[in-house]
Order: C-alpha cells, then sequence, then structure tokens
C-alpha cells in the first residue's frame, strides 16, 4: 500500500461526515505560508547564477552550526552521502567493522557495505527502537572502526553508555541523526555528542530541502578539513586530487531554500510534539492503550517526532482499514537489516534480533506534520477503534 501525500492543500472534510481524508505527509501545508521566501530565495540564486558552493551553501553551513551547537557542519548531496563520506573521512574500509541497529534505513547499512566494510548488526531497546547500548558494547571486537547508532523516527537513542563504550575501545561514534535535527539528549543536541554527525535534508524530513541534500557534524578540525575535501573529488587544489573523493556537494539552490526554513524548524517541532500529546490524549480517552503502544519519550530526551509511530499486534489489517477510510500511513520498516536479501552473506538468519523483527511487524507510522488539524487526528484514532473492535 502506498502512502498518501497531500499537495492540493485543500481543508480536510468534517470528521463527522463521508470521505475525509488524513493524508500521511502535507507538504502543501508547510509550503504556503513561505511561499513567497521561497520563491524570492531560489530566485536570488538564479540571478546570480553560483548553484555550485558560494555564499547560500557558506551560510547555510554557519547557521546549522550554530544550530546544532558544533565547529564544523558541511553540505553534503544526501543523508546517504553524508554517511559515506563520513566513514570515508575515517578511513574506514574492507576489513573494518562497523557496529549499528539491524532496525534503521537502509543507508545506515549499505554504506558500511558499500566501502568494503563488515555490519555487525545487533539488536534494538524494543521500547525507543533505538541500538541496544549493551549489545552495540558486547559486539566490539578489535575489527571494530566505529559505531553508528541512529536516533530513529526522531528520538535520540541513549548516547552515553555507547559513547563511553567508544571511548574505551578507541573507536569513533557516527550518529545518524538523519531523522532527528533539533532532537536532543540531556540537554544536548543530536549531532554534537559524537565523532560526526550525520543528516538528511530529504522533503519529508522536519527541515526538508526541495530535492535531495543533506549535511556532517562534527568539532574536529582536520576530520572537517578532509570530509570538505572528500565532498569535491578529493581535489584541492582544483584538479589535484590526493585522495579519491566524490560528488558530495550540497546545491546553492537547496541551500537557500533551507536557509528560509532553518528559522521555523523550532515551531514546525514543537507543533509536532503538540500533535503527539493530542494524540496520547485521543488514544487515552478511546481506552486504546492496553491495546495500541504509543511511542516511547524518555524525560532525559525531546523528541522532534519526525515520524509518529504505534505499535500494534493486527498492524496489517488496522494498515488496510485506515486506507478505507482515507488515512495514509507507512511502514518504517517491514524487514530487518539481518533479514535482507542483499545481506544474506552476513550470515544472519530470523530469529536473531527479535526486539527488530516484533517492530518490523507491528509497527505503523500515522500522520503527524505540525498542520494536522485536531480533527483530523481525532478521526485517525477513531479508525483505529473500529479497527480493533
Amino acid at each position: 500500500m502506498r502512502a498518501t501525500i497531500c499537495r492540493s492543500g485543500a481543508p480536510p472534510k468534517s470528521s463527522r461526515g463521508r470521505g475525509m481524508r488524513v493524508p500521511l505527509l502535507d507538504l502543501q501545508g508547510q509550503y504556503a505560508p513561505l511561499r513567497a521566501d521561497l520563491l524570492a530565495a531560489i530566485t536570488r540564486v538564479c540571478d546570480s547564477q553560483r548553484f555550485i558552493g558560494g555564499p547560500e551553501v557558506d551560510g547555510l553551513e554557519r547557521e546549522l552550526a550554530d544550530y546544532v551547537g558544533v565547529r564544523h557542519a558541511i553540505g553534503v548531496s544526501s543523508g546517504t552521502d553524508a554517511l559515506l563520506v563520513a566513514m570515508m573521512a575515517l578511513g574506514i574500509g574492507p576489513g573494518d567493522e562497523v557496529v549499528t541497529s539491524t532496525f534503521s534505513f537502509f543507508a545506515t547499512a549499505g554504506c558500511i557495505v558499500r566501502l568494503g566494510a563488515t555490519p555487525k548488526l545487533v539488536d534494538i531497546d524494543p521500547a525507543t527502537f533505538n541500538i541496544d547500548p549493551a549489545a552495540a558494547a558486547a559486539a566490539f571486537t578489535s575489527r571494530t572502526r566505529a559505531v553508528i547508532p541512529v536516533h530513529l523516527y526522531g528520538l535520540c537513542a541513549d548516547l552515553d553508555p555507547m559513547l563511553e563504550a567508544a571511548r574505551r575501545a578507541g573507536i569513533a561514534v557516527i550518529e545518524d541523526a538523519a531523522q532527528a535535527i533539533g532532537a536532543t539528549y540531556k540537554g544536548r543536541q543530536a549531532g554534537s555528542m559524537g565523532t560526526i554527525g550525520c543528516f538528511s535534508f530529504f522533503p519529508s524530513k522536519n527541515l526538508g530541502a526541495f530535492g535531495d541534500g543533506g549535511f556532517v557534524t562534527t568539532n574536529d578540525d582536520p576530520l572537517a578539513q578532509e570530509i570538505r575535501l572528500l565532498r569535491n573529488h578529493g581535489a584541492e587544489p582544483k584538479y589535484f586530487h590526493r585522495r579519491v573523493g566524490g560528488n558530495f556537494r550540497l546545491d546553492a539552490l537547496q541551500a537557500a531554500v533551507l536557509r528560509v526554513k532553518l528559522p521555523h524548524l523550532g515551531e514546525w517541532s514543537a507543533l509536532r510534539r503538540r500533535n503527539a500529546e493530542r494524540y496520547r490524549r485521543f488514544f487515552t480517552d478511546a481506552g486504546l492503550t492496553n491495546t495500541v503502544a504509543l511511542p516511547a519519550w524518555p524525560a532525559d530526551r525531546e523528541h522532534i517526532f519526525n515520524q509518529y509511530v504505534i505499535r500494534v499486534q493486527q498492524r496489517d489489517d488496522v494498515r488496510a482499514q485506515l486506507e478505507a477510510a482515507g488515512i495514509g500511513t507507512e511502514i518504517y520498516y517491514p524487514v530487518p537489516f539481518h533479514l535482507q536479501e542483499c545481506f544474506a552473506s552476513l550470515g544472519y538468519h530470523a530469529g536473531d534480533f527479535p526486539h527488530a523483527e516484533a517492530a518490523a511487524a507491528e509497527t505503523l507510522a500515522l500522520p503527524i506534520y505540525g498542520e494536522l488539524a485536531e480533527e483530523q487526528q481525532r478521526h485517525v484514532v477513531q479508525a483505529i477503534a473500529a479497527a480493533l473492535t
């Protein structure tokens, strides 16, 4: 089943009538109020005819570094390329192992394999869906070069135990913060705590571009210099290549769009938290909290709810009935890495990571964007209640 994305900007029909639709994501709702400013920013770049690098990218990098609280924020072409260039800068390659969760977007493990290294997969915390820090530390070997905790769905992983274990082992911590810009852990911003942070500007993110984009954060000056070198084919000066890098540059047009959006990010994430609280109230009032597990929100972390993911044992039946009711949903993610066909050579089997396998069978993402109306959320919960009776 395909997720429903609203592009029309039309207001929802009344929940009292038939035909009310609730898209999984409404990009138009965020775009409309900023349309004039966004078009002006795009026009500014077009008039300058500076599309690669330049003042828009430089300005965005300064603003992102200030937002995350790091010395360096480096614009790149996607969240996937952020992970790739981070590991390239650390020299990770054949013979190396990188420990990470088996439950994430494909790029987390895919980039490890692309460099010839081996993903060492571990299970998740069943409450938060994030990597189990004890399992991660137990997986370290003499071949381990890095650990990648994923801040899944906009909630930071439990980082302090992994940071300490990595420090003792002398390995790097790469925060996969693709879904977590603005999330905090014990008052610290996602992407500011590890060796490197990796972010995505995919359009559905809380801070989304008009296409692909991403950025890398670090407080390590030599590492930042290496990442900047590698994102431009390893060339410095032009046409003189010290290393083989790639074309991982962030376009100036995307940077200009993101500079318009960045000042609104805090408000947008706050609206998502408001909607999460509203869902909790509606599910509680409907008597569903013993049947539907709501997202965890530990007291020491600020959640940004890039996704709002529930757990329900009858997931596929519920999803089918929600689709029939005009409600968009998505499954993040239906197959853990250890059961993906392309990773069969790693030697994992069904049953190796039971918490991740259960999450893959039971999780369902509901609409959570900031412009979501209260009546739309009420319709979602009512439809779930009807599906479960």
